[in-house]
């Protein structure tokens, strides 16, 4: 049982490892390809939208992938 909830922990590390790193990546240059009115938000917003790119990221990149503007 303990194998299993240390596979678990760090699969979920993984994952909010790459999310953060994504995350950054995304707020500052990849957010702008998909929505270009993010050039205008303040850095208050993007702090707040962070902790969502982290949550939802795969969505995140495969929706940048898909943007004409890559």
């Amino acid at each position: 049982m303990e194998i299993v909830v240390n596979i678990i922990l760090a699969v979920l590390g993984m994952y909010f490892l790459i999310g953060i790193l994504f995350g950054l990546y995304f707020l500052f240059k990849g957010a702008t390809k998909i929505d270009p009115l993010m050039k205008d938000t303040k850095k208050k917003v993007r702090i707040l939208l962070f902790p969502g790119i982290i949550a939802t990221w795969p969505f995140l990149i495969k929706r940048l992938f898909k943007s004409k503007s890559l």
